[in-house]
């Protein structure tokens, strides 16, 4: 039930496996089906969740009731309304399932009591708000310093996965582009090679 979270916790922080048991006491697991909502904008988030098989995205919804998507979540990844998770003010954006989905949950009580309890987990989180951090720097420098069509291509080099399982219309709202936008400059790409 847990043995990606782990996997992936193991490559960052080598856990025993007592240690291992007792932060799974802390875990919850969690089904969703595509389309079902794990957050939606104005609750408080009041977890962290870790794919352990499926895709979330994470967006926002405009005046105009365009979807801005921020993230995308796939096995591996963990997805939240950060902001919302560490201040209980109400999230500003929705997270739902791409495809049926399978997550391990951990609660805000849980997680602040581990990162009092236990260096190795907070040493874990530590890598991941900083493997996030760097991720939405490459991705503003990206945004300011690149044409659309660079941003596509490093898109696609960096998150392939990405790419062949989520459908082209969250991608060009991802990179903040109408869907025929990010046609015309797939077609320009391909006429090039």
């Amino acid at each position: 039930m847990h043995q990606l979270y782990f996997q992936k916790f193991n490559e960052k922080v080598r856990l025993t496996e007592e240690e291992q048991d007792r932060i799974a006491t802390y875990l919850t697991y969690k089904k969703l089906r595509r389309k079902q909502y794990l957050l939606q904008e104005g609750d408080v988030c009041k977890f962290i969740a870790f794919v352990e098989k499926g895709a979330l995205r994470a967006y926002s919804v405009d005046d105009t009731s365009a979807e801005h998507i921020i993230q995308f979540g796939l096995e591996g990844w963990t997805i939240s309304d950060l902001f919302s998770f560490l201040t209980g003010e109400p999230a500003t954006y929705n997270i739902d399932a791409i495809e049926d989905s399978e997550l391990v949950l951990i609660s805000k009580a849980a997680h602040e009591e581990l990162l009092q309890t236990m260096p190795k987990y907070e040493t874990f989180t530590r890598l991941n708000i900083t493997g996030a951090y760097l991720a939405m720097q490459r991705r503003l420098t990206s945004i300011i310093g690149s044409s659309v069509e660079e941003r596509y291509q490093d898109f696609i080099s960096l998150y392939p996965h990405i790419a062949q399982r989520v459908p082209q219309h969250m991608i060009a709202s991802y990179m903040g582009l109408t869907p025929e936008t990010l046609s015309r400059i797939r077609k320009r790409i391909s006429s090039n090679k």
